[in-house]
């Protein structure tokens, strides 16, 4: 993760982002987050007005998701089962640093 990914999600950690505020930060068309949305590859919540949010984690999830799309011409539900097995991983690295496992 680069550093400007980094300080990103700190910024909005405690902030939900709109559909359109996620396409921008993504760089696809809003259109991308809704079919992901209605195919049950990224989750959201019904936030007020019955629009959409997003979390800081969701954000990360569709940047990957994105990427591989993109990178290796995978289709959506490809796409995310690797940012699942991505975002397993993260945790479970988490989960050794926190045990005070510094090399694996």
């Amino acid at each position: 993760m680069s550093h400007t990914e980094i300080t990103l999600t700190a910024v909005i950690e405690d902030t939900y982002l709109t559909v359109e505020q996620l396409a921008a930060l993504c760089s696809v068309e809003p259109d991308w987050v809704m079919r992901h949305i209605e195919e049950g590859l990224l989750s959201a919540t019904k936030c007020e007005s019955d629009q959409w949010c997003f979390t800081a984690m969701e954000l990360n999830r569709a940047k990957r998701m994105i990427t591989i799309e993109r990178n290796f011409e995978a289709h959506p539900e490809l796409a995310a089962l690797v940012a699942d097995m991505q975002e397993e991983l993260d945790h479970l690295r988490r989960q050794l640093l926190r045990a005070g496992k510094t090399e694996f």
